[in-house]
């Protein structure tokens, strides 16, 4: 391997000093960077820093929660705010990286950058999340999703990355470190009557210190606080060992070994304190060498590093569990069944099986009773279908109301033993749910695949259970075993997700327009795109059983795009003969989500020259109240270049208009049902005029959609509301049926 070494590397730019050259030279080699590694990260920069404004925002955040703003000092300058200049000199740093810069003036910046965070205020800890912060965005938002980067230089420029990160962040800390050394040491310096004082302060820090005389085996100094945490006996050279778990005793002792051998040696480990609590520890040793190179003293320091490690297991509870529910999140469940999959590989007669759960009719329960009520039905699902599984197996939440069950280690009756779980599972729904003054029945709808039967991957295992759910979905509840002969939805389904990727390429899809009007002029004021999929051997299929499809697969950000290049086409095209209205574009969850989605719309619109004003996206109501990192910097790009944003499916009244007023929301559809309800039912009448009164006080214009009658268009015109849509005013058209009925 040809690792980049700083003789090697010389540019333009002159050695400062031998010391520079050693430091750069000795980070450089640790890290083994090589000309290759300079080389694709230096080819994919650009690529690298394409989504770099989004970095910012998660940095922003980060920045602005820690530490917090009023422990920071003024910096070198006198600025009582350092918050923008060193948000700036960090963002340019991590830009800097990607230039793959690792000569001797590079690490001399660095270096500096650490003094200064030393005398800002910042802390180690934050300094090593910042850079894990960028790694992350690097990894999941660039080098995952570009499709640019083939699948071998993806691991390649991680590789690459994360040496230059730890390169970087170690100089960092070094610059940092040696900044904290020259203030000990022109404390150190300063007179007597100084010193004095410090020490009588040092006799009272929390910090336990000793140093110990290695060639005579004996303590040379125990701080006042190590005396009084541990029993410091004259004959033990490392204090605290013997209040050690015995477990951790020995990374006790490989660490002073290490030490003895000339290394600086950390270890964390568990001692009990004079209370007899279990804490956790950090222990330091710094070996002290003689001018032969021996080792003749050892000093140490030991920090009692329990809080920190509780916020460490916090955040690993935060990244592996579901909050709502404690249980297993996404993430875990599927690091636990891939585990699985492999331990059942390993052994001949091994077998497990896996189900996806989900409630039935639950988005009914959220629209009538509210997301509270759902959230509580939701928690004690969870603890009801832990009560009625082996401590073995595996709970989890997929997310919304699904759920995933793995049974593990199972070596014979698999089967048998599947579907007696399952009927187990089933009875937990035989009780009503009281929230609040209601009693609230729901059922659930369970899919079984079973390993290796029905699948050896788990890709495959998990696309076989979730169409078995469906299936039992389909017949109103209950349980439903995979079964690869008898299960022609199954089939189905996966042929209608394998034809719609072609379904772009072969010119399948169409689009069709609903007019919107204004209800006040009767004019037309916009269309509403709407999708259609006109299959070669099904026909027209309908948009509720693809749409879905996509969804799962991940092809609808692929036929997003698809539908907005064709929108803007069309309205180039309708321009020509006089006819220029917004279209309604409507974006699913995943789309909304995804990193790329904001610079995709850009593109296509300056590809087809299109005022942004002229697209208008329609995002659910569930989408918008979920992913709030991603969501608000979505609606803040999208409102910035002008693209309106309305809510569809709208139906939970003033309870979510709360949350509109502090979003560039500029309109919402109130969800159809309630349209074609409120001739007859009181309740909906008055949900349709609370949410058109309320959306008009937040300043949002408040569409009616699903408008089929008269008396509908009569009653919406006498509240007040803004547009209406539906089959009254017109079916969907296609494009040149729009024009017409809008020319005549």
């Amino acid at each position: 391997m040809n690792v980049i070494r700083t003789e090697n590397t010389r540019d333009d730019v002159s050695l400062h000093d031998s010391k520079d050259q050693k430091i750069t030279g000795s980070f450089n080699g640790s890290q083994r960077i090589t000309a290759n590694d300079i080389q694709l990260t230096r080819e994919y920069r650009s690529d690298l820093l394409k989504d770099f404004t989004y970095f910012k925002y998660i940095f922003r955040d980060y920045l602005s929660t820690f530490p917090p703003a009023s422990t920071i000092a003024p910096d070198n300058q006198g600025h009582a705010d350092p918050f923008s200049s060193k948000e700036e000199k960090q963002l340019q740093y991590f830009a800097a990286l990607l230039d793959a810069d690792i000569t001797e003036k590079s690490a001399t910046r660095l270096l500096a950058l650490g003094k200064d965070y030393y005398h800002t205020g910042y802390t180690p800890e934050w300094i090593m999340g910042v850079y894990r912060l960028f790694q992350s965005h690097l990894q999941s938002s660039i080098i995952n999703s570009c499709e640019k980067i083939a699948k071998k230089q993806k691991e390649q420029l991680t590789e690459a990355l994360v040496k230059l990160l730890f390169r970087d962040m170690g100089l960092v800390l070094k610059g940092y470190w040696d900044a904290s050394l020259r203030a000990l040491k022109e404390e150190e310096n300063k007179n007597q009557e100084v010193q004095d004082h410090i020490s009588s302060i040092m006799a009272n820090i929390p910090q336990l210190l000793w140093s110990t005389d290695v060639v005579n085996h004996r303590l040379l100094y125990v701080s006042p606080a190590m005396r009084k945490t541990c029993d410091t006996k004259a004959e033990t050279i490392i204090p605290c060992l013997e209040g050690t778990i015995p477990e951790d005793k020995k990374s006790i002792k490989l660490a002073w070994k290490r030490a003895l051998r000339g290394n600086r040696a950390e270890v964390e480990s568990r001692s009990f304190d004079p209370g007899g609590e279990l804490r956790w520890f950090r222990r330091i040793f710094n070996p002290l060498l003689d001018d032969a190179g021996n080792v003749v003293r050892i000093d140490g320091l030991m920090e009692d590093i329990s809080e920190s490690r509780k916020n460490v297991d916090h955040l690993q509870y935060l990244a592996t569990t579901d909050i709502l529910t404690g249980l297993a999140n996404r993430a875990l469940w599927f690091d636990r069944l891939s585990q699985a999959l492999l331990a059942a590989k390993r052994k001949e007669k091994q077998r497990f099986a896996l189900m996806i759960l989900d409630l039935n009719n639950f988005k009914i329960i959220n629209d009538t009773f509210g997301h509270a009520t759902g959230d509580e039905i939701l928690a004690e699902t969870g603890q009801r279908l832990q009560a009625a599984l082996r401590e073995s197996d595996t709970l989890a939440r997929l997310g919304g109301d699904e759920f995933a069950i793995l049974l593990p280690d199972i070596t014979n009756d698999m089967r048998e033993i599947a579907e007696k779980i399952a009927k187990n599972i089933m009875i937990c729904f035989h009780k009503s749910f009281a929230c609040e003054s209601h009693d609230i029945n729901i059922n659930a709808s369970i899919g079984i695949a079973l390993f290796p039967d029905h699948g050896r991957d788990v890709k495959t295992l998990m696309s076989r259970a979730d169409a078995s759910m469906y299936r039992a979905k389909a017949k109103g509840g209950g349980f439903h075993v995979y079964c690869c002969d008898s299960d022609s939805n199954t089939t189905r389904h996966l042929k209608i997700a394998s034809d719609l990727r072609h379904a772009l390429n072969r010119k399948q899809l169409t689009l069709r327009y609903q007019p919107k009007i204004d209800i006040k002029t009767g004019k037309i004021h916009s269309a509403e795109a709407l999708l259609r999929w006109r299959h070669p051997v099904h026909g027209l299929v309908n948009p509720t059983d693809f749409i879905p499809v996509a969804e799962r697969t991940g092809i609808i950000n692929e036929i997003t795009r698809w539908v907005i290049k064709n929108v803007c086409s069309q309205q180039n095209e309708w321009r020509k003969s006089g006819l220029d209205i917004p279209v309604t574009v409507n974006i699913s969850s995943r789309t909304f989500h995804d990193p790329r989605m904001v610079n995709d719309i850009i593109d296509i619109l300056q590809t087809f020259r299109a005022p942004p004003l002229t697209l208008e996206i329609d995002i659910t109501e569930n989408t918008l109240m979920s992913d709030v990192l991603n969501r608000n910097y979505h609606l803040e790009k999208l409102n910035e270049m002008g693209i309106m944003i309305s809510i569809d499916d709208f139906g939970l009244g003033s309870s979510s208009l709360s949350h509109l007023k502090r979003m560039p929301i500029g309109s919402l559809k109130i969800d159809k049902s309630f349209i074609s309800g409120m001739q007859n039912d009181e309740n909906d009448a008055a949900i349709v005029r609370s949410t058109i009164d309320l959306g008009h006080d937040l300043g949002i214009k408040v569409v009616a959609e699903g408008v089929e009658n008269s008396h509908a268009f009569q009653t919406l015109e006498q509240l007040g509301c803004d547009y209406a849509q539906g089959f009254y005013i017109s079916h969907p058209l296609s494009a040149d049926e729009l024009l017409r009925w809008v020319q005549h």
